[in-house]
């Protein structure tokens, strides 16, 4: 089942409907015990119980797996397929948190994930080089591209030089908004801003800090550019008023990686869960509802040809 929330913890409902349950249980045995005997319990018993308690815990381990990932995985309809088909062909229920990639990160490195969904590969290394994730997998990649109105103040349309493209934009004090929410799509642009040696701000410069959708959603309604991913365009498009300008610049590939959050550093981490959905995910029919996922007949992700 498909969900997406903020909060973490609902993993574990089954679990602590099961200890509440033991606790409730051993009450009701203290009270219709003899009041002299209420103290005492039956080997047998507590070993019974125990045993109990703990296939409750191991039955949501065994059946439940947490992914973090990146908003514009559901922004541009992936998971809408990918998490289904999994869960039918795994027999897992995947507990979906679709925060962006810094925030992703920050829950592998507390723990509150099991498997991770990503791209930012500088962020990503230093995760795994950090001790936090293990088996980072090569899944897939688009592109980014740069958006923006129909009138194109900064004059960007057809180039394929982005840092030429914000330096335009900057210089014509044209409206851009940004993510600015720590995202991998955030890391692209910040980095591109860097390569610019441009340091962004100002009046025209508008950080949302929010997902993919909604920052393109403001960026139509304001009329302003934007960095987006291909495959959030491309399934958003046709309800926009803007327009494709930058593209085919190699500083706008998009690779996305899958990590395993490190069962060494986290006990409560279901790390078989996370391998069988990782090697789902490059095998062959993870790899084949990743191609075919099109609009209007254009391939939204394209995945290693190695594999």
């Amino acid at each position: 089942m498909l969900e997406s929330t903020e909060k973490h913890g609902e993993l574990y409902y089954l679990y602590s409907n099961c200890a509440a349950n033991f606790i409730n249980f051993l009450c009701y045995i203290a009270v219709v015990s003899d009041k002299r005997e209420k103290l005492k319990m039956n080997k047998t018993l507590v070993y019974l119980l125990l045993f109990w308690q703990m296939a409750c815990f191991s039955t949501v381990y065994a059946s439940d797996l947490v992914l973090a990932t990146t908003t514009s995985t559901k922004s541009s309809g992936l998971l809408d397929v990918l998490i289904p088909a999994f869960e039918k062909d795994s027999g897992y229920h995947v507990k979906v948190f679709t925060v962006g990639t810094g925030r992703a990160l920050r829950m592998g490195r507390q723990g509150k994930a099991d498997v991770l969904l990503v791209h930012a590969p500088e962020a990503e290394a230093e995760f795994v080089n950090d001790g936090y994730g293990v088996l980072r997998t090569a899944v897939m990649k688009n592109d980014f591209i740069v958006i923006g109105p129909k009138t194109d103040p900064a004059r960007i349309n057809a180039m394929n030089d982005v840092r030429q493209a914000f330096t335009k934009i900057l210089n014509s004090n044209s409206q851009l908004v940004s993510r600015a929410d720590d995202s991998g799509t955030h890391k692209k642009e910040m980095s591109i801003w860097d390569a610019s040696n441009i340091e962004p701000y100002g009046d025209w410069y508008y950080e949302l800090g929010a997902g993919m959708g909604d920052t393109l959603r403001l960026a139509n309604d304001k009329q302003a550019y934007s960095l987006i991913d291909r495959g959030t365009w491309l399934a958003m498009h046709k309800n926009m008023e803007l327009v494709l300008h930058v593209e085919g610049d190699p500083l706008l590939e998009n690779p996305y990686s899958a990590i395993v959050v490190n069962p060494q550093r986290y006990a409560t981490v279901n790390d078989l869960a996370a391998k069988r959905f990782i090697d789902w995910l490059t095998g062959q029919q993870g790899r084949q509802i990743i191609n075919d996922l099109k609009v209007d007949g254009v391939q939204l992700f394209t995945t290693p040809e190695n594999k």
